[in-house]
């Protein structure tokens, strides 16, 4: 009965940790880039829809994608080039080993897109509206 109690403990502990786990939720968006500048946000541009201060790492997706993507959900990002197919990578030293938070929310007439924070209006320009692979990490506990 030990043994038997034991093995049942085992399968509902790797059950859990399966389901913990589970698949990872990839998505491909098209990607802009903002700053805190006025003319780019509200009359609180350095202070998201959640309350956080901007910096890199933040993340604003639109309206749309809030039932798929809550606020708090922490994502990985891939650089996978303009929309045109050009410059792959070139922005993977902003993404490589960084973890993003979905902290802002987009206009509302944008949909199944996002933009990522960057701290200067020259490298917003440059990174000009590509594709990234979206990675689910974490959702956030509700």
């Amino acid at each position: 009965m030990r043994g038997f109690l034991l093995s049942l403990y085992l399968v509902l502990a790797i059950a859990g940790a399966l389901a913990q786990t589970g698949p990872k939720k990839v998505m491909v968006l098209q990607a802009t880039a903002y700053t805190s500048s006025v003319r780019e946000t509200d009359g609180t541009p350095f202070v998201t829809a959640t309350g956080m201060r901007t910096r890199l790492g933040v993340l604003a997706v639109s309206p749309d994608l809030l039932g798929v993507l809550p606020y708090g959900t922490k994502v990985r990002l891939k650089d996978l080039g303009t929309v045109q197919g050009r410059g792959r990578g070139q922005f993977s030293y902003l993404f490589e080993g960084r973890v993003f938070v979905v902290a802002d929310v987009m206009h509302p007439r944008m949909r199944q897109k996002l933009d990522v924070w960057l701290p200067d209006r020259a490298t917003a320009l440059r990174f000009g509206r590509r594709l990234v692979q979206l990675e689910v990490v974490e959702y956030p506990r509700r």
